[in-house]
């Protein structure tokens, strides 16, 4: 009797399933779920970011046109670009439009991020407006400017002529053309980053906010020690997302200035339009792709270190 009673405990516990086992196993499920939801995405990105993006380096090592597979040239493109006065003006202005656009974007997003996360009249009416021109056409707001700008007619010289100012010719003058430009980049992605902004302003605890107003704090000294802190994770994706859009930008130029006056608008995306599909030269806008991603890479780098300086991330 003694035997079967030491036998049935022992019993009962090789039966069991270790907790350390069971909680690996449930891990592992997790994470099979994970990448199986993951898995879409991932090849998406494959077959339409890495996989171009491979053929963009290959293609820049080469004299490839549109018809043939070209040549294998090695750097030549390369030490051609860094010769070419049209490449380099026209990464300076890429440079000055995304130094421009993307903190003045950023900032009056946040700002009214926080308007609107008030408790104001017409709040939903108002979200709305500004997230309108995120789902326009960007060739209906291009035509919308290029009425704005009109040098005739054009609402922007109604308005200086109203406070006495001098007409100015928005789009044919080569020293306006490019910061007009920067003011429609400002304008159009003002909506998309502040739904964003305002997503991570409604997920801040209310609680945080009413002890520091019991505590005596200020308006500003509440947004810089709760609500700055608690939004710091988006500040760095707000960031990515412009840079990357800012270098993007091309339709708007093809539609208002086609990167004149005097190649005073001629990004870098538009010069890589330019001699991939007017002058057919497919290694040499390869070349230039392949610059314009490592440029992306290190910007997205500096703003990711001064982030992590500043807040801590």
């Amino acid at each position: 009797m003694t035997a079967q009673t030491l036998e049935r405990p022992v019993a009962g516990r090789v039966g069991k399933r270790p907790a350390g086992r069971r909680r690996g196993g449930v891990e592992r499920a997790k994470a099979r779920a994970g990448w199986l939801l993951l898995s879409p995405a991932l090849v998406h990105s494959v077959i339409f970011v890495a996989l171009p993006g491979l053929m963009a380096v290959y293609l820049s090592l080469t004299n490839a046109r549109v018809a043939g597979r070209g040549d294998w040239i090695g750097l030549r493109n390369y030490a051609d670009l860094f010769a070419d006065a049209q490449f380099r003006d026209s990464v300076l202005r890429t440079l000055l439009y995304t130094v421009a656009v993307v903190p003045v974007a950023m900032g009056l997003s946040l700002a009214v991020a926080i308007a609107l996360n008030q408790k104001i009249p017409g709040r939903a009416l108002f979200r709305t407006l500004f997230y309108i021109p995120v789902v326009t056409s960007t060739v209906a707001v291009a035509s919308v400017w290029l009425w704005i700008y009109n040098p005739a007619a054009g609402l922007g010289n109604q308005v200086l002529s109203f406070f006495g100012l001098a007409r100015s010719g928005w789009l044919t003058d080569p020293d306006v053309a490019l910061p007009a430009l920067m003011v429609v980049g400002v304008w159009q992605g003002l909506g998309a980053k502040m739904i964003i902004y305002l997503a991570a302003l409604q997920s801040i605890s209310k609680d945080l906010i009413e002890a520091a107003t019991l505590d005596g704090a200020s308006r500003w000294q509440t947004f810089r020690h709760v609500t700055w802190p608690g939004i710091a994770p988006v500040h760095f994706f707000v960031l990515v997302t412009s840079i990357a859009g800012s270098f993007q930008v091309f339709d708007l130029i093809y539609v208002t200035t086609g990167g004149g006056p005097a190649h005073a608008t001629n990004v870098l995306t538009f010069d890589i339009f330019t001699n991939a599909f007017e002058r057919l030269h497919i290694g040499y806008a390869s070349a230039e792709t392949v610059i314009m991603l490592v440029f992306v890479g290190i910007l997205i780098g500096l703003g990711r270190l001064s982030m992590r300086n500043r807040e801590g991330l």
